[in-house]
């Protein structure tokens, strides 16, 4: 079990059994429009379209219809989800569920002569969405995790409501006054506003969640027609959604990875070696080249994310691509060079410093008595407070005066 948690119950699911389709149902005429059988692949299906779209194409001659009607079959067809509609219901199943007519009905009225009003094909219940969370390592190397879930099923026939007569809503005739009356329209209260009844029972079903390779942050994972039962509605959908925790290393874009290497002084100057786990278990060495310098962080525009170019293997050390991956990010590592805190170093090693470093400190000769001279030193600062020094710090204004006494007041102006 991941986590431990099985859910329960699904307050808010929806589905339940689909209806049956009508006898005289056609589900042939898509097929037809194209030349096809109900058992062509999705190829044979494109290259009909292909071929039947040059053919019948208006700037080529061709009737516009027949043009239209190829589009919209193949168009429909191509879909898995439409397709095993249309194959259940036909041209109900895949018209527009809004209700009222919509582009889609008005295009299949029009090319294969659907009549309108007709019975469509059951509305589907809304879906149940539940976080799944996993860690990087996870997303690194895939993952497969057994869910347990708890559903409502129907149990025996479904029944049309007699109270609504399956319309889901009753009307209500209330007197306000002599003469008037108000009609109001409310959910029926016998089938909760569904229109049809049926005993249910919960069943426990335990589901494989596949958490495949470089899967992306909000990524679901769909279980169709696993939702709760509601009569005369196609079961809906349970999806869990990917949740990638945080990691304490690794921080990832996309398939890239990124993470933080705190060096010292000395080993920026004269190099360093690091080992470090990766998220697939292996042991990696970072090596610096003999003679390479790092530098610190510093703007975009220099080398504020510096690629690791130590080995060939690098580059592709980041996160497997989602559906490729045996195609990888790269690993990027962020320097922040630490630099001796005030008093780490002696003046035996300052001067010696002084000798091996490139680029000495000239300093300007001086004559400490002279007056015209000034010697000052630094604190340290915040640049968050940069822009803020004067009275822009203290609060003052530029009419502040220093001379009223401890007693004194301001002038107060009153408007009356």
């Amino acid at each position: 079990m991941f986590g431990g948690i099985p859910f329960e119950h699904f307050a808010q699911g929806g589905g339940g059994r689909p209806r049956r389709p009508q006898k005289d149902v056609d589900t042939n005429q898509l097929y037809d429009a194209l030349g096809l059988s109900k058992d062509c692949d999705e190829k044979e299906l494109r290259r009909a379209y292909l071929k039947l779209s040059k053919t019948h194409h208006p700037d080529r001659g061709g009737d516009e219809k027949k043009f239209k009607e190829i589009n919209t079959a193949y168009n429909t067809l191509k879909d898995p989800e439409k397709r095993a509609a249309y194959d259940k219901y036909g041209l109900d199943g895949v018209a527009d569920d809004s209700g009222g007519g919509g582009p889609q009905e008005d295009i299949f009225s029009e090319l294969f002569g659907r009549r309108s009003g007709a019975q469509r094909g059951p509305k589907k219940g809304p879906s149940v969405n539940h976080p799944l969370k996993v860690s990087l390592q996870d997303v690194y190397n895939g993952k497969t995790v057994k869910l347990a879930v708890q559903r409502k099923v129907i149990v025996g026939d479904v029944q049309k409501c007699v109270a609504c007569n399956g319309q889901g809503a009753v009307m209500q005739v209330r007197q306000i006054g002599p003469g008037m009356i108000q009609q109001m329209q409310s959910a029926c209260e016998e089938c909760s506003g569904q229109g049809y009844m049926a005993k249910t029972k919960k069943e426990r079903e335990v589901l494989e969640v596949h958490v495949e390779k470089g899967v992306k942050d909000g990524h679901k994972i769909s279980f169709r027609g696993k939702g709760d039962e509601v009569p005369n509605m196609e079961t809906g959908d349970i999806n869990f959604v990917v949740n990638v925790k945080e990691h304490d290393m690794f921080t990832r874009k996309g398939a890239d990875l990124l993470m933080t290497k705190k060096v010292s002084l000395n080993q920026a100057l004269c190099g360093f070696s690091y080992k470090f786990t990766h998220l697939d278990g292996r042991v990696i060495v970072i090596k610096t080249k003999p003679g390479e310098i790092i530098q610190p962080e510093s703007t975009v525009g220099n080398a504020d994310i510096k690629m690791v170019p130590f080995t060939k293997q690098v580059p592709d050390e980041g996160l497997p691509s989602q559906g490729n991956p045996f195609v990888k990010g790269n690993l990027y590592i962020l320097f922040r060079v630490q630099f001796p805190s005030t008093g780490d170093l002696s003046e035996e090693q300052i001067k010696a410093l002084k000798a091996i470093l490139p680029q000495p400190d000239e300093n300007d000769e001086m004559d400490d008595d002279d007056e015209d001279v000034e010697v000052v030193h630094m604190e340290a600062a915040d640049l968050r407070y940069f822009g803020k020094g004067g009275s822009e710090m203290s609060g003052g204004g530029e009419y502040d005066s220093d001379d009223e006494g401890p007693g004194a007041q301001g002038v107060q102006c009153q408007q009356s």
